[in-house]
Parts: C-alpha cells; structure tokens; sequence
C-alpha cells in the first residue's frame, strides 16, 4: 500500500451557515452534512469565515489509486498501527480512496511507523 502527503496544513471546521463562501479549489475539500452539524475539511488558508469551530494543525495523508469498493479493512489498518503508537487520525474518504488527517506535531512519527510497517509514504 502507497500513501501519499499532501503538501499544506489543513484544519477540521464545523460551519455555520451553507458552502456559498466554501473555497472549493484547494487540493483537498471536503464537506459533510449531516442533521446536527456541517463540516468541513480544508486547507487553512482557505477556512471561510463563517465557522462555529475549528482545529488547525493538520497534514494529510492520501490512500495513493483508487480502492475498489470490495477490499476489507484498508482504513482499519492504517488506523490500527497509528493508534498502537498513541497517534490520533481524523479520516475521511470519497468515492475512490481514503484521506488520514494527523496533526502536524505527529506527522514524522506517523510517517516512521507506518513505514516501519510496509507502508510506502512518498
């Protein structure tokens, strides 16, 4: 398995109001509504203003190709061998991968052990 890091910070909001002032062009945005809340995951230069909430600090790690819908337990794996080195991950996928988000302050040590086990981080 190849991940890949995006270059950038990233931050994880919870918004206020709908996506009319949401930068859409940033390599990685992703929005999720649901009953209780909207959120957000971007770029922090490109936060919108209309935040209730937000967490700053993070980098991106990219599942590298596209997963088909049939493979078992990619995202439990990565998540395990992070959480087995006290390493907090924020997920999120689409259609064709998986997005692991770790604060920055982690990032060398996530990298390293994922490499450790197997994991090609490019």
């Amino acid at each position: 398995m190849q991940l890949e890091l995006l270059s950038g910070a990233y931050s994880v909001c919870r918004l206020t109001g709908g996506l009319a002032d949401v930068d859409w062009s940033g390599p990685l945005t992703f929005a999720c509504r649901t009953p209780e809340e909207f959120s957000l995951v971007c770029e922090t230069a490109r936060v919108p203003g209309r935040v209730s909430a937000r967490q700053d600090g993070f980098r991106a790690l990219r599942v590298a190709g596209t997963l088909d819908f049939s493979l078992i337990g990619v995202l439990s794996r990565l998540t395990d061998i992070l959480a087995s080195e006290g390493i907090s991950v924020f997920c999120v996928s689409t259609y064709d991968t998986d997005y692991l988000l770790v604060q920055e302050c982690a990032l060398n040590q996530a990298v390293c052990t994922l490499r450790a086990h197997d994991i090609d981080v490019k």
